[in-house]
């Protein structure tokens, strides 16, 4: 708006008596000094101020998840303790140096039948693929699917000794171990019922003290925790279901112990041998707690990288296996660890006479579809056939999987298995033999299941069905 002001009379001009008119003078307004909250640094400021404290959130709640493996397992979804309760544990050995790990396992079909051994891709579990080892045990063969190490319900992190604390940080990390670990006020109740600080117990713990650190295998211990598990529950010859990224891990076992593999079948397994889901965001700092903290975000990962039609209480189970108990840092060391620079066509050389069946998603995309040509490409004896599933078919192809593998296995020669008889202690054998010859022999014949959730097959200790004292809730049937 112009404001309009008036000058001062002007003096008469001194040649003549008429004075000059009076001009109005237009005045702008005078323009608003310059904004000093404009300036770039202070959004830069603020935006990374607001990263940084949601970063220490997720931190912070994820840390304060449930460490402690029984109140973690109650968590669970009723069908993921389910899926648990209805399985067993083996210990295998993948050092002679270092403590045995414990792999679940669940088996399903007429043990009388070829065995079937299904392994899991990425960032997935045995119970994953249970429709599809419920189908294939409709076809009436024997399946055993299993969780590698860092996965499922097998062991994710191992017993490790650290000597002594190092620097500000190691102190203050320390801290933070024993507050999750005893609780905020131990030291205060120690000094309560002993009347006295407990620094001679606190400097021992600190000069030796034990602490879990997530399991990192590679394919030539995932090779050993396979043959272990096959050799202990004398399952040879099997055929091997291989998903996604088991080819990397377990390529090695195939052509190391051919004798103990029957025939193999890929599915969906790239050339390179990375699964589906993405390592980095289990890996990037902000990233792996948003894609494991918010269901939402993680389901929209699984629709666009592993399966369109993964449902929600799935994707859900997946989420709460990866978030507990070190899931998370065990899934990205082994995924970092699967063999990049494995040669197929080498490897497909060196097991020319194996039968070999590949099974590809045909309608995932077209990129896809040609990976998987190739795949067939670099083994020519293997078969080739399409299923209508995602990279993730066996969420939502299960039965139509499962078919296509039972063609195949009961299409080849049956396998000639080698029955190893558990050796009968000496004691036991003599009052066997005293029994026969006082003919009294049916009274002491009873089979070696007796219903107690245990077995015995070689050395390996397997628990059996129902069986939760890894999470410590004792023996027999839950109500879960």
């Amino acid at each position: 708006m112009a404001i309009i002001t008036e000058e001062p009379e002007a003096e008469a001009d001194s040649h003549s008596q008429i004075p000059k008119p009076r001009k109005p003078k237009l005045k702008t307004p005078s323009s608003p000094p310059p904004n000093s909250n404009n300036n770039p640094f202070s959004f830069w400021f603020y935006f990374t101020l607001s990263v940084s404290l949601l970063t220490l959130f997720f931190v912070l709640t994820s840390s304060l998840s449930p460490q402690d493996p029984k109140t973690w397992f109650l968590t669970l979804p009723p069908p993921l303790r389910h899926h648990y309760s209805n399985g067993r544990t083996i210990k295998v050995q993948t050092h002679s140096n270092e403590a045995p790990i414990q792999v679940f396992t669940l088996q399903e079909g007429p043990t009388s039948s070829e065995n079937i051994i299904i392994l899991h891709g990425q960032g997935l579990s045995s119970y994953s693929y249970r429709h599809l080892a419920q189908s294939l045990a409709a076809n009436g063969l024997h399946v055993t699917s299993l969780d590698l190490p860092g996965h499922g319900f097998s062991d994710k992190s191992v017993e490790a000794s650290v000597e002594g604390v190092n620097g500000v940080f190691g102190r203050f990390w320390y801290v933070y171990s024993e507050i999750q670990e005893r609780g905020l006020f131990w030291a205060f109740d120690q000094m309560v019922e002993t009347g006295q600080i407990p620094y001679e117990e606190i400097q021992a713990r600190m000069s030796k003290r034990k602490t879990r650190k997530p399991i990192d295998l590679g394919p030539q211990e995932m090779g050993k925790v396979l043959g272990e598990v096959i050799d202990s529950m004398g399952l040879a010859p099997v055929h091997l279901v291989l998903h996604d990224s088991a080819l990397g891990l377990s390529a090695n076992f195939v052509s190391e112990r051919p004798e103990l593999v029957r025939s193999v079948t890929l599915i969906d397994t790239a050339s390179s041998t990375k699964g589906a889901f993405p390592v980095w965001a289990l890996e990037v700092p902000v990233v792996r707690e948003v894609v494991l903290g918010v269901s939402f975000v993680f389901a929209k990962v699984v629709a666009l990288c592993c399966s369109k039609r993964v449902g929600v209480a799935d994707s859900e189970a997946s989420r709460a296996l990866l978030k507990g108990r070190d899931g998370r840092r065990a899934v990205v060391n082994v995924g970092k660890r699967v063999n990049s620079s494995f040669g197929l066509e080498e490897w497909g050389e060196g097991l020319k006479g194996m039968p070999m069946q590949v099974m590809w998603s045909a309608g995932w995309s077209e990129e896809w579809s040609q990976e998987g040509h190739r795949v067939a490409d670099a083994l020519p004896q293997a078969s080739f056939v399409t299923h209508t599933g995602g990279r993730w078919a066996q969420e939502d192809a299960a039965v139509e999987i499962a078919e296509k593998i039972s063609q195949f296995v009961l299409s080849l020669p049956k396998s000639v298995r080698k029955v190893e008889q558990e050796s009968i202690p000496e004691h036991i054998q003599k009052m066997l033999d005293e029994a026969k010859s006082s003919g009294h022999d049916h009274h002491h014949h009873h089979s070696h299941d007796h219903g107690h959730g245990h077995d015995h097959y070689g050395d390996a200790h397997i628990h059996g069905a129902n069986y939760m004292d890894a999470y410590g809730l004792g023996h027999g049937h839950h109500g879960w």
